[in-house]
């Protein structure tokens, strides 16, 4: 079996990913399609692939794809997700999964009765950050697991081409909180019980956020959840919009537990042990654990101690990736972007090879990807409900649970 996929949406994220599929040797048809007549010719022309006008067209007339990759905007994710499940399509979509809690349960229906695949393209969980802490968590580092930040720090001037008016840039950004999520979720290990958040009313007056001015009717430009895990454990989410800040924009700031911590702080990253059951206290410099080739290659540029700076070098994989999970031909073509210095093509860390050579194999040996309907649920809904929570003051709300996998397919396991 081969995939076949068709591509909605063909945006700067998008066109990040179709090389990748175009030379994945398990897809054996890439079309896409785009709404916008002058993108669609130009990717048409550029690729050579067969581009439809719309996603409904692709849909009815496509009679060979088997699996939809969905790029559109944000707020479009779920009801379009839910319209490829029910035309017999697996799914990959960037994320978020959905911007409601009835789209979100729906796809676990669909999913659960269909037996299609479901992956989230989420960046983050394949972040040098969050491998290591897993891994460190697996290998009993942490001890128990006490507290956790992530934050996705993005201004949204930056991030206006992404949406099609101002008013649809309003969305929450607790929305948009899956980085975060994905982060602090996988690295627990565990599921977020319920959670308080407090937003930060937007003073700028630019049309973004406001009440009256988007269709969410969203006054917060930055949010904060706490989210309390079913063990009791505590994380802190950070989804800021109005940041004056420089990259990486996702990033774990600090992970703690019974045993001992990680800490980031720009470039920095230490793991440190107290003095608690016996052990001796240390800290350990693991930066060049964590920081992407392309930035230790380059490391000269930044002094030591000055922490934030040279981001532009936090492209590709690091030490801590697996890249021999992947596909020689992916592995040559990421090299190839490199030689060229064309580094946003490896950008997010590298992950988009990940996201796209799990949802492949999952499709292809019927399993279940790492980042599949049920992890997507949790990383969304936590946003979610944290919005919602915001909007109320920050009252505690619980995160509704979103079921167990099913026992008679195997997960696929990127650590």
């Amino acid at each position: 079996m081969k995939v076949k996929i068709g591509i909605v949406g063909f945006g700067e994220f998008s066109l990040s990913h179709l090389d990748i599929f175009l030379r994945h040797p398990d897809v054996d048809l890439v079309v896409g399609a785009e709404l916008n007549e002058e993108r669609r010719n130009a990717v048409s022309n550029e690729y050579g692939i067969k581009m439809y006008q719309s996603f409904d067209q692709m849909l009815k007339e496509d009679k060979e794809i088997n699996s939809v990759g969905i790029f559109t905007p944000r707020h479009l994710h779920g009801p379009m997700i839910i319209k490829a499940l029910k035309a017999g399509k697996n799914v990959f979509s960037a994320v978020p999964m959905g911007c409601t809690r009835e789209e979100i349960f729906e796809i676990l229906e669909l999913v659960k009765s269909t037996g299609l695949t479901f992956a989230m393209a989420e960046t983050c969980y394949y972040f040098p950050c969050a491998v290591w802490a897993r891994k460190a968590k697996k290998d009993g580092k942490f001890g128990d697991v006490m507290y956790g930040e992530a934050q996705y720090y993005h201004d949204i001037t930056e991030m206006l081409g992404a949406y099609e008016s101002k008013a649809v840039a309003g969305i929450p950004p607790m929305f948009y909180g899956t980085h975060s999520a994905a982060m602090l979720i996988s690295v627990f290990g565990e599921s977020p019980k319920e959670v308080s958040c407090f937003g930060i009313e937007d003073k700028i007056g630019d049309g973004i956020y406001g009440k009256g001015v988007n269709p969410w009717n969203n006054p917060f430009s930055n949010e904060t959840a706490i989210v309390r895990f079913k063990s009791g454990a505590l994380g802190r989410m950070n989804e800021f919009r109005r940041i004056g800040t420089t990259r990486p924009s996702s990033y774990i700031t600090g992970i703690y537990g019974s045993k001992g911590a990680y800490e980031c702080s720009g470039n920095q990253h230490i793991f440190s042990q107290g003095k608690v059951f016996d052990q001796q206290p240390k800290s350990t410099d693991v930066s060049d654990e964590v920081n992407t080739y392309t930035f230790v290659e380059n490391k000269d540029s930044v002094k030591d101690g000055e922490g934030r700076l040279d981001y532009k070098y936090h492209t590709g994989w690091s030490k801590v990736h697996n890249t021999k999970r992947l596909p020689k031909c992916l592995v040559e073509m990421a090299e190839e972007y490199r030689a060229k210095n064309e580094l946003s093509q490896i950008g997010h860390n590298g992950s988009h090879f990940f996201t796209i050579d799990d949802f492949i194999k999952a499709v292809i040996q019927n399993k279940i990807p790492p980042i599949n309907a049920w992890r997507s649920a949790e990383y969304t809904l936590v946003g979610i409900i944290a919005h919602e929570s915001a909007m109320a003051g920050g009252k505690t709300l619980e995160i509704p649970s979103v079921g167990e996998l099913p026992a008679d397919k195997e997960v696929l396991d990127f650590d």
